[in-house]
């Protein structure tokens, strides 16, 4: 005989969980009694949006299932921001829910939230499990759904008296991966469609990929001397560096790969929705029925057709189109290679970062100075803002797995991502980018990095503003500043307040030294980087927006 909360436990280690994410509440205490003798590490966080986010960033670097645990209620519904987050990202999360005792059940009783109808939007599945001798069927379902087809959050609620019965249940079994591949019909009419085509290319994006697939697939591209690109905040699915690669596709693009995309013949869309951001509003390839011809890979079958409707739609992880791609090869050399490589060349200097910028912090050289120092492993986590820009357009991510950041464009990411990214893979440098706003979001989470020893450097461009709004403000209102001033306390002095080491940087020969003093100190550190207010974007000056120019 187990209790519910023993059994609990008995689920996450046979389904091979080694860290969740939680804030204690009496709701589950029975599942934290029976945590005490587990081998699992509980990181005990400061925010349930915090918890969620970190179990999201674990998900979507690991491809496992980031867990985390709430209680009911409030606790709850702090955690749907990073529920949000994980459905539209698409990165698999169990996020487990305490709820009210079962006789109490539809009396609104103390926290009672109906979870599904408060979660059903944003997550795949919902379940409430009543009977404590399901939780292993019940659980070991919640992870197998949140790794099939399109990944995504599953929400399980537990009533606190379901966790203190005691029954008997089956030994809890690990669940079981659901992969699917395209068939040699499919790939014989996207081979033919390559041969025919003048001006292809191919985007990059979503999960479901792995380091292999990634090499597979800038194998594939090489051969074929395509260009390709990768998808809003996805840009760790390509070496940037590589001879194939045309830039990002997203807010901000190079106007002349917009303008390639929109002219191309051919688009191969592997692994990603290409939604609203990337699509740049469903212009770059029109909805519902593109000017391209479209080959749609896709590991879930919902998902084609849906937005666009495909020339060939193939059911199949990104993983294993990568690999089946990669087996083939063109009859001759495709009329397309020079343009592959001279796209190549128009992304280096579009990514090389300016020389100048308004006030004594210039952001350019100090983009140049961490390409330069920056491992090529460092994993980059930041939130959403215009601060945001500077990592997205200048820094060039070299390998597999090294960017976290929400395709949402949600605040307040940056630190539980670097966190949990620190936690999962502490032999690699975590840097965390955020801007003022969006750091204060949830940046009570650094004592989360304190406690657990997880040394990430964060660096938040201060520059007194919710910058992209005012940016937007200042565009549509201009002069009638409303709503966007903001007034932050030393950062620096926070740094050293929840006990890590911070510093401040005022002019651009500062951060350097700044930056090597932070990773010295072994600690969780912040560097406050002082920003004029007029950067607000590296090619266009507050005042420039304002006055329309």
């Amino acid at each position: 005989m187990k209790t519910g909360g023993q059994l609990i436990v008995d689920c996450l280690e046979a389904n091979g969980v080694e860290r969740i994410y939680s804030v204690p509440g009496e709701s589950y205490l029975a599942v934290l009694d029976a945590l005490h003798d587990s081998k699992i590490r509980n990181i005990v966080c400061r925010q349930e949006g915090g918890a969620a986010m970190m179990a999201d960033c674990e998900g979507r670097l690991t491809g496992k299932p980031g867990v985390c645990f709430v209680t009911r209620g409030p606790g709850a519904t702090n955690a749907s921001a990073g529920i949000h987050i994980s459905r539209q990202d698409s990165n698999p999360v169990v996020m487990f829910v305490g709820q009210v005792a079962r006789g109490n059940l539809e009396r609104e009783a103390f926290q009672e939230v109906d979870y599904r109808a408060f979660f059903g939007s944003m997550a795949k599945w919902v379940v409430e499990i009543d009977d404590a001798s399901r939780i292993p069927e019940l659980v070991t379902r919640a992870f197998a759904v949140a790794t099939s087809g399109r990944p995504g959050p599953v929400i399980v609620a537990l009533p606190e008296d379901m966790l203190t019965e005691q029954v008997e249940a089956p030994v809890p079994l690990p669940f079981v991966p659901v992969d699917s591949a395209p068939g040699e019909a499919e790939m014989a009419a996207t081979i033919a469609l390559l041969e025919k085509a003048e001006r292809p290319f191919v985007i990059l994006g979503g999960t479901r990929w792995t380091a292999d697939a990634v090499k597979a697939m800038c194998g594939a591209l090489e051969r074929w001397n395509l260009p390709a690109g990768c998808s809003f905040r996805r840009q760790a699915l390509c070496d940037q560096l590589h001879v194939s690669y045309a830039g990002d596709i997203g807010i901000g693009i190079n106007p002349k790969l917009g303008d390639y995309i929109k002219k191309s013949d051919l688009i191969l869309l592997v692994g990603c929705r290409f939604g609203e951001m990337p699509s740049a509003d469903y212009t770059l390839m029109k909805s519902p029925y593109p000017d391209q011809k479209l080959v749609h890979i896709y590991p879930d079958p919902h998902e084609l057709g849906r937005v666009y409707r495909p020339t060939v739609a193939i059911n199949a992880t990104p993983a294993a189109f990568a690999h089946a791609l990669a087996r083939t090869a063109p009859r001759a050399t495709p009329v397309w290679a020079n343009r592959t490589a001279e796209m190549h060349e128009d992304y280096l200097a579009w990514s090389t970062p300016p020389a100048d910028g308004p006030g004594p912090v210039k952001m350019g050289p100090i983009m140049a100075w961490l390409e330069e120092h920056l491992p090529e492993d460092a994993i980059i986590a930041n939130g959403a803002g215009n601060f945001a820009t500077w990592i997205h357009r200048f820094h060039r991510f070299r390998r597999f797995n090294s960017q976290a950041a929400p395709t949402s464009g949600s605040m307040g990411y940056g630190v539980p991502g670097g966190v949990a990214a620190k936690l999962a893979f502490p032999e690699r440098e975590v840097i965390v980018w955020a801007g003022d706003g969006d750091f204060l979001m949830n940046g009570q989470e650094f004592a989360t990095a304190i406690q657990y020893g997880a040394p990430v450097i964060v660096v938040i461009l201060n520059n007194g503003i919710y910058g992209t709004i005012r940016m937007h403000q200042e565009r549509e209102y201009p002069g009638r500043v409303s709503g966007t001033t903001l007034q932050n306390p030393d950062f620096a002095a926070l740094a050293r307040a929840y006990g890590g080491h911070g510093e401040t940087v005022a002019t651009t020969d500062e951060f350097a030294p700044a930056f090597e003093r932070a990773r010295a100190s072994g600690k969780p550190s912040i560097i406050e980087v002082k920003l004029d207010p007029e950067a607000i974007t590296p090619t266009r000056t507050l005042t420039q927006i304002r006055e329309g120019k």
